[in-house]
């Protein structure tokens, strides 16, 4: 059975840098998948993604020995197992304000008696090179669990979240944040309640081992946050990256860029 590296990876402090997949597009994560990120993420919360693409997706994902990871909807046992049954290395639990929301999170990614994730599939199996039986052995070792720190009110609990056994790593969306804040979405400021917010996440993963991480804009911005201490990046967005390699073009022709260019 195949190893989930990504998160062995964060297991041994390793930086792990990748990106979002926002087109729910087989051919265009396929494309990504042998860029040469160690992983993608098909965001399901806000795209129009259905499970039989997600399955497609996931397939060429882990065929091209990339992780292919989730943010599901929301935190439910039934967005888990399927996700998890349709071949996920791993899920992003959004807006995981409570322990109570992390204990779900990590409850529907494990078998007993661990946790509730209930047997059945074979789907999951083919993605980890191997049988379903060897599967059920020995998932609970390999999905990655990520909860989103991404609200105040997950903030004001950090410690006692990311405290829950079996969270891997916590993930940051910048633009919620700051929008939970009463502030104005966007992947940087120096907005000093975001900034102490940050830090205290930050400090709070390290404490409790668990891996920090956040979406950022751009290389540079990944560079710097690796260099603070965050492991587990997304940069962009595969359409994020069309979008700038799209309006670099029309300005290097002299043509102003009237279209909607996504925020990340």
């Amino acid at each position: 059975m195949k190893k989930n590296s990504v998160r062995d990876a964060l297991k041994r402090g390793e930086p792990q840098v990748g990106t979002w997949l926002s087109l729910s597009s087989p051919l265009a994560a396929r494309f990504m998948a042998k860029a040469g990120f160690p992983w993608l993420t098909l965001d399901m919360e806000h795209s129009n993604c259905n499970w039989e693409t997600a399955s497609s997706i996931f397939a060429h994902v882990a065929e091209a020995d990339c992780v292919p990871l989730i943010r599901v909807p929301s935190i439910t046992h039934e967005n888990a197992k399927r996700a998890l049954d349709l071949g996920a290395f791993g899920i992003v639990f959004p807006m995981c304000n409570t322990v109570e929301l992390a204990e779900l999170a990590v409850s529907s990614c494990k078998y007993p008696p661990i946790g509730t994730r209930s047997v059945g599939g074979s789907v999951h199996a083919l993605n980890f090179g191997t049988n379903a039986a060897d599967y059920y052995r020995r998932a609970n070792d390999e999905v990655l669990v990520v909860v989103q720190a991404e609200h105040i009110d997950a903030v004001d609990q950090i410690d006692r979240i990311l405290s829950v056994p079996g969270v891997d790593a916590v993930f940051v969306g910048p633009n919620d944040l700051l929008a939970s804040m009463g502030k104005t979405p966007q992947m940087e400021t120096d907005d000093p309640q975001f900034v102490d917010a940050l830090d205290k996440i930050l400090r709070s993963a390290k404490s409790h081992g668990v891996a920090p991480g956040i979406h950022v804009a751009d290389a540079q911005a990944a560079m710097r946050r690796m260099e603070q201490g965050w492991q587990f990046i997304a940069v962009s967005s595969e359409l994020g990256f069309m979008n700038q390699a799209a309006g670099a073009l029309l300005k290097d022709l002299g043509r102003s860029n009237q279209g909607q260019v996504a925020r990340y």
